[in-house]
């Protein structure tokens, strides 16, 4: 069982300042001023030491800023994360899963959960996430899903919180094979850490809603960093029987 007392937990520091370098990447003036300010100060200040090292450094943050927006560089970086993903085949699973990810990203993601429900793929659907587990259910069953096939979690706040934590909910029922949906983005991390604590797991991809290059951008930055922090951690690997039956879900990030 999921203990409820880590619905009341305030955001993690890591997820705070996530945000804050978010909002700041996505404001180009922001980002564009200081680091012309950094490459033209060495030239200003006669005895700034490394002046090459420094202008050239800002100059080559500055270049990368501009060309991680261009539309090909964005469809290259997804083309990297999808190209490892599995086609879904068809096959009939113990649960549909979908994993939160905003207001945004939320209808299409009820849609598609709602085919594959409606098609027979799975008798139960569950959704996770803080901020979109209770509004997709609610969604779900607005599209005419009963309630009796709905369940959901509302207090993970990370990638691996959702498996985690979905895990704790599931895996006592019986639940072990799911359909797991999310943006194709997202779609490689959380395909991995869910199979990371038991899930046998089958990838639909859920189409991401339309966003700028900076956002889209910046979604590719944050998954290739996720799969290198998850990666160093162990988490992107199947654990072994003992703790698949026990998943830790305190102190998680």
């Amino acid at each position: 069982m999921l203990d409820q007392a880590l619905c009341n937990r305030p955001p993690s520091q890591w997820l705070e300042l996530k945000s804050a370098i978010a909002d700041w990447l996505m404001n180009p003036i922001l980002v564009v001023l200081p680091l012309l300010f950094l490459i033209f100060l060495p030239w200003i200040v006669p005895r700034f030491r490394w002046k090459r090292l420094w202008s050239g450094f800002a100059t080559l943050l500055l270049i990368t800023y501009f060309s991680a927006q261009f539309p090909l560089i964005t469809a290259v970086a997804n083309k990297g994360l999808v190209a490892f993903v599995p086609a879904d085949r068809g096959q009939s699973a113990d649960a549909i899963v979908i994993l939160g990810r905003g207001q945004v990203f939320r209808n299409s993601r009820v849609k598609v959960a709602a085919n594959l429900w409606e098609s027979q793929r799975a008798p139960l659907i569950f959704a996770s996430g803080a901020g979109d587990g209770t509004e997709i259910v609610q969604k779900l069953e607005q599209e005419g899903i009963p309630k009796t096939a709905l369940e959901e979690e509302h207090c993970s706040q990370t990638t691996k919180e959702n498996a985690l934590f979905t895990a704790s909910v599931l895996q006592p029922q019986g639940v072990k094979r799911i359909i797991l949906v999310t943006d194709p983005p997202h779609m490689l991390r959380s395909l991995l850490t869910f199979r990371n604590v038991g899930f046998e797991v089958i990838p639909h991809k859920s189409p991401a809603p339309h966003l700028t290059q900076t956002r889209k951008a910046m979604m590719m930055f944050y998954e290739y960093m996720g799969l290198v922090k998850y990666g160093i951690k162990g988490e992107l690997v199947p654990q072994n029987t003992a703790k698949r039956e026990q998943p830790q879900i305190v102190g998680q990030r």
